[in-house]
């Protein structure tokens, strides 16, 4: 299974359009060791041909451009890019959809809960599936591996199990909608002739025993690595949201994922998702010796690797 980061950073990407904090300031100025990052998604494939999307960020049209693997393959017109993941319903994980709407059929895949919320509350999205483009939405059933099939109706060498994980409804529904176990959810991808995984986990509220239980069981994840700290953005003066208020746990403290995920040492372990303030960014920072030496690394834009 061939993997590709596409983006490596949480809503607003890195540096952030409107934000002057210590590192956003410093990677304006070159005073800071760090890369500039797009919003979180990666691409799978299994054969090097047919491409499968985890997410849609806002930056998409920028990270296929930067993709050679991405690109037309056929005139007049054509992508490789198959179907479309969504881990839950937030902005920085929906928006790039808008960008593929020029007449290109796609497969859309999620929870019926996230399908509700992005297609009955965002009447914009539903020019995706209008004639004559004939994009199909698949409704995801948690804990039940699926063959990925894409647009094309074929097999992908490549199966899926989705799981419900503890999250939060898009915080453009904050008061409008009730919580739902369907918020967020985990994708694990199996490659069909060697049978090793990757789990992508961008977003989660705390590590319960069935986080744990997902993670012990693949060959490599992508985790949440939203923020260093709980306080971080508080401490900044950024915002009064802690990283658990708005649905991302910790990586530091007793309770962050660097310490409840210590003992799975088999397993490549990878921060994404990175928010702007995180120190995981600059690369000489403190902090990103401290995960090294833990076993983890962290995503960048462009990252490839096979598993």
């Amino acid at each position: 299974m061939q993997v590709r980061v596409l983006g490596s950073a949480a809503g607003g990407g890195f540096p952030q359009w409107n934000c002057n904090c210590v590192n956003c300031n410093g990677f304006r100025s070159g005073s800071l060791r760090a890369q500039a990052r797009t919003q979180s998604s990666i691409a799978l494939s299994g054969d090097g041909q047919r491409w499968y999307l985890l997410n849609a960020s806002p930056d998409i049209r920028q990270q296929i451009n930067a993709s050679a693997c991405l690109a037309p393959q056929a005139a007049p017109r054509g992508t490789p890019i198959q179907a479309v993941f969504l881990t839950n319903g937030e902005i920085d994980h929906i928006a790039g959809l808008l960008s593929l709407r020029e007449s290109q059929p796609l497969c859309v895949y999620s929870t019926a809960q996230v399908q509700q919320w992005v297609l009955e509350t965002n009447s914009v999205f539903r020019g995706l599936f209008r004639a004559p483009t004939s994009s199909v939405w698949k409704i995801v059933r948690p804990a039940e591996r699926q063959e990925i099939v894409g647009v094309d109706g074929k097999g992908s060498g490549l199966w899926f199990e989705a799981f419900l994980v503890p999250g939060k409804p898009p915080a453009y529904l904050t008061g409008l909608v009730a919580e739902s176990a369907e918020a967020t959810i985990a994708y694990k991808i199996i490659d069909a002739v060697s049978q090793r995984s990757l789990v992508y986990l961008p977003a989660v509220k705390h590590i319960d025993d069935g986080v744990m239980t997902i993670l012990e069981s693949c060959d490599c994840f992508f985790f949440d690595g939203t923020c260093w700290s709980d306080d971080e953005l508080v401490l900044l003066g950024l915002s009064q949201k802690t990283s658990l208020s708005m649905g991302h746990v910790p990586i530091s403290g007793p309770a962050g994922s660097l310490t409840q995920l210590a003992r799975l040492q088999r397993t490549r372990k990878i921060y994404t998702h990175m928010n702007n303030t995180n120190p995981l960014l600059v690369e000489n920072a403190p902090e990103r010796q401290v995960v090294a030496e833990a076993g983890w690394d962290v995503a960048f834009d462009g990252m490839e690797f096979d598993v």
